[in-house]
């Protein structure tokens, strides 16, 4: 399984931001997918996560202000983002767990910077 992410870029504080990862190779194995972020001299957290049942997890900091969801058609997983806040700004990456429950795989990192 590959995953990409793309949508990042520079928005203002309070503005609206959409993140997209999408998935290719033997999709039907992935449990879950999840969004994490670092931020410059931070340790990597997790955003959101989203099963192969649709149930999610939001760290919360996120809480209200980001959305998780999946388009199965298209294996295509979205990080809806709103009310961006300069401390939003990190570096996201997109992560699954393939064949299992623990994140094994991971995409390359999309740069968010939200300015005050």
């Amino acid at each position: 399984v590959q995953l990409q992410a793309f949508g990042g870029g520079l928005v203002q504080a309070g503005k609206s931001l959409r993140l997209s990862c999408a998935a290719s190779g033997s999709t039907s194995s992935i449990n879950l997918m999840a969004w994490y972020r670092q931020a410059p001299g931070k340790q990597r957290e997790l955003v959101a996560l989203i099963r192969s049942d649709g149930s999610t997890n939001y760290a919360g900091s996120v809480k209200g202000r980001f959305t998780i969801s999946r388009d199965n058609a298209k294996n295509i997983v979205y990080l809806q983002m709103n009310s961006l806040e300069p401390e939003d700004t990190a570096i996201y990456s997109c992560a699954a767990a393939i064949a299992t429950w623990q994140v094994n795989r991971w995409g390359q990192g999309t740069l968010v910077t939200v300015s005050s």
